[in-house]
C-alpha cells in the first residue's frame, strides 16, 4: 500500500484497502492512515466520509489520534455540522477532553467560525498544554477579540507558567499590531528577549510587523537591520511599512537594494508593496516600470497604479488605464481615482466617480454621503435634502467617525462633538486654546468638503472632530514632550490634517495619527505623508 500511495495517491490506496481480502480493516492504524492521507492530499470531504464510514461499520475501536485527524478534516472542510458530529462521537467515547482531541476541536471550531464553541471546549478541559492556550487566543485574535486574546496570553505565560513557543508568539503579536496596543507589543518583545525564546525568522517577521502596524516604524527598522536572514515576508513588511508611514522613497530604495543583493523571489504581495511605495512617493516612472514587470496584474495592482497616476494629477492617463483594462466595475479602482480627485480638488471628475460608485454599490451609504457633500459644497441644498432622504428611506446608516488613544492601560474613545468624557471641559478648553494660537499664527484651514466621507463631521464645528478631541486629551494627560498616538476609524479631513500639522509645531511634540489610509507622523509643522 505504501508503494501505491507514493505512485498514485489516495484514490488508488483506498481501492487497494477495499479490494484486498487480507486488508486489516479492524486496525485503527490503517483507518487513521487512510483518513490522514486524504487530509494530506487536501481532500477533507473524502477524509470525513471515510471517518463516518469507519464509525458506522464499528470496524475498530476509536482512539484519540483518528478523532483528532477527522476533526482536523472537518476544520479544513469548514463544516460546522460535520465538526459537531465528530465532537458528539468524541463525547460518546469519553475522549472529548483528551488534550489532543480537545485541541483539535478548538482549532476546528475556530476555523469554522464558532468561537463560542471553541471557548466552551477550552473552559471544560482539565488539562491544557501550550497548544490549547495558543489555539484559544489565536481564535480570539482571528475574530478581532484582541483584548481577550492578550488576557489569555498573560494567563498562560504568567499565571500558568507555560513558556510560549514561536507559534504562540506569532499568533498573539497580531493582537498588538494596533496603535492602542503598542505597549503590549513592546512588553511581549521584552518577554522574548528576557526569557531567551528562540527568535526564529517567523517570530522576527511577526515582531517587525507588529511594530509597523502599531506605529513604531523605527523599532521595526532596528529589527530588520539586525536580521541575519531575510525572506520575502521580511522585505515585504518593511517596504510596505515604510510606505504606510509616508516614507515611500525609502521603501523604493529598499526594493532596489533587495533586487541587487538578495535572492528573494518577488511575489504578487511584494509588487503590491513596491507599487504602494511608488504611489506614496509619487514615483510615476518607477511605478510604470514595476507594473510592467507583473506577469498577471491583479485588481489590487491596477488600483495602486490608478492611485499613483491620480495622485500625480495624471487624470487622463488614469482614465485611459481604467478603460483599456475594463476596470470601471471595480470599486477599489474607482476609489483610487477618487483619492487623486480629493488631493487635487478635482471636484468635477470626483463627482462623476462618486456617481459611478453609487451605481456600482447602491447599498453603500458612504457613497451617497460623498455625493451629498459635493452638492452641499456647491450650495445645491435641494439635492442634499433628496440624497439624505434617500439614505433614510433605504435604511442605510453611514459610518460614525470616532478616534481613540490609550492612556494608563485604558482606551479612551471620542466621537464627533463628544462631551461624554469625564474631562470634556478641560479637553475643549485646551482645544479652543490651540485654535486661538493657530489663528494668531495666521493658520487658515483649507476644506476638502466636497469629497469627504463623514457627513456628521461636516455639521460639527471643526474643533469637535474626533481626532482633535483625542489629541487634546493626550496633551492634557501626558507629560510635556511625550509622543501622542491616536487612531481614527475613518480618513482625516484636510482641515484636521492641516490643524494637527500646525499643532505639532506649537506644542513641540510628535503626534502620530493612524487613519483609514496610513500613518501620519506630525512633527515640527510637517507630516510624513507630504500633505498628500
Amino acid at each position: 500500500m505504501e508503494l501505491y500511495d507514493r505512485l498514485n495517491g489516495a484514490d488508488t490506496t483506498k481501492w487497494v484497502f477495499e479490494k484486498s481480502p487480507h486488508s486489516p480493516r479492524n486496525s485503527m492504524v490503517v483507518w487513521t492512515m487512510f483518513i490522514g492521507l486524504y487530509v494530506i492530499k487536501d481532500k477533507p470531504r473524502l477524509a470525513v466520509d471515510l471517518f463516518n464510514q469507519m464509525v458506522d461499520s464499528g470496524a475498530a475501536d476509536i482512539d484519540s489520534v483518528v478523532l483528532a485527524t477527522a476533526i482536523g478534516a472537518c476544520g479544513l472542510l469548514k463544516s460546522l455540522q460535520e465538526g459537531r458530529n465528530a465532537h458528539r462521537i468524541a463525547r460518546e467515547h469519553g475522549l472529548e477532553f483528551d488534550v489532543l482531541v480537545g485541541n483539535s476541536l478548538m482549532k476546528m471550531y475556530v476555523d469554522c467560525g464558532s468561537l463560542r464553541d471553541a471557548r466552551a471546549v477550552f473552559d471544560k478541559m482539565l488539562l491544557k498544554d501550550a497548544i490549547s492556550w495558543t489555539e484559544m487566543f489565536r481564535g480570539y485574535v482571528k475574530k478581532g477579540g484582541f483584548n481577550e486574546g492578550l488576557k489569555l496570553f498573560r494567563q498562560m505565560s504568567v499565571e500558568q507558567g507555560i513558556r510560549p513557543d514561536s507559534l504562540a508568539i506569532s499568533s498573539i503579536l497580531p493582537a498588538c499590531a494596533r496603535v492602542a496596543a503598542h505597549k503590549h507589543g513592546k512588553e511581549i518583545h521584552g518577554y522574548l528577549v528576557r526569557n531567551g525564546i528562540d527568535l526564529n525568522l517567523t517570530v522576527q517577521n511577526a515582531v517587525m510587523d507588529m511594530y509597523v502596524k502599531s506605529g513604531s516604524i523605527e523599532y521595526a527598522s532596528r529589527i530588520f537591520l539586525g536580521m541575519k536572514d531575510k525572506d520575502v515576508i521580511s522585505w515585504t513588511v518593511m517596504i510596505l511599512g515604510n510606505s504606510l508611514h509616508g516614507y515611500g522613497e525609502l521603501a523604493a530604495i529598499m526594493f532596489r537594494e533587495m533586487e541587487k543583493n538578495s535572492n528573494v523571489e518577488i511575489d504578487p504581495k511584494m509588487y503590491v508593496a513596491v507599487l504602494y511605495a511608488t504611489c506614496t512617493a509619487r514615483l510615476v516612472e518607477d511605478g510604470r516600470f514595476y507594473f510592467s514587470c507583473i506577469r498577471a496584474p491583479k485588481v489590487a495592482h491596477c488600483a495602486l497604479m490608478v492611485a499613483l497616476l491620480a495622485r500625480s494629477g495624471l487624470f487622463d492617463e488614469a482614465r485611459t488605464f481604467i478603460e483599456e483594462r475594463k476596470l470601471a466595475r471595480h470599486a477599489e479602482v474607482l476609489r483610487a481615482l477618487l483619492d487623486g480627485c480629493r488631493i487635487h480638488q478635482n471636484a468635477n471628475v470626483g463627482k462623476r466617480v462618486v456617481e459611478q460608485l453609487c451605481d456600482l454599490e447602491p447599498l453603500n451609504a458612504e457613497n451617497y454621503v460623498l455625493l451629498s457633500n459635493w452638492y452641499a459644497h456647491n450650495a445645491k441644498w435641494d439635492m442634499v435634502d433628496k440624497l439624505r432622504e434617500t439614505i433614510r428611506d433605504m435604511g442605510l446608516k453611514p459610518k460614525k467617525a470616532y478616534s481613540w488613544m490609550e492612556f494608563q492601560n485604558k482606551i479612551h474613545v471620542f466621537g464627533t462633538g463628544d462631551v461624554s468624557h469625564p474631562r470634556s471641559k478641560k479637553i475643549y478648553w485646551e482645544l479652543e486654546s490651540l485654535m486661538k494660537k493657530l489663528d494668531q499664527e495666521g493658520f487658515r484651514p483649507k476644506s476638502d468638503f466636497c469629497l469627504h466621507d463623514v457627513d456628521e463631521e461636516r455639521e460639527c464645528i471643526p474643533i469637535g472632530h474626533s481626532e482633535m478631541l483625542a489629541i487634546s486629551f493626550g496633551l492634557i494627560s501626558t507629560q510635556a514632550g511625550a509622543t501622542i498616538c491616536v487612531t481614527k476609524n475613518l480618513r482625516m479631513c484636510r482641515d484636521c490634517h492641516d490643524s494637527i500639522r500646525f499643532v505639532s509645531k506649537i506644542v513641540e511634540r510628535e503626534i502620530i495619527v493612524k487613519d483609514q489610509i496610513c500613518f501620519h507622523h506630525f512633527k515640527d509643522g510637517f507630516c510624513s505623508c507630504g500633505d498628500f
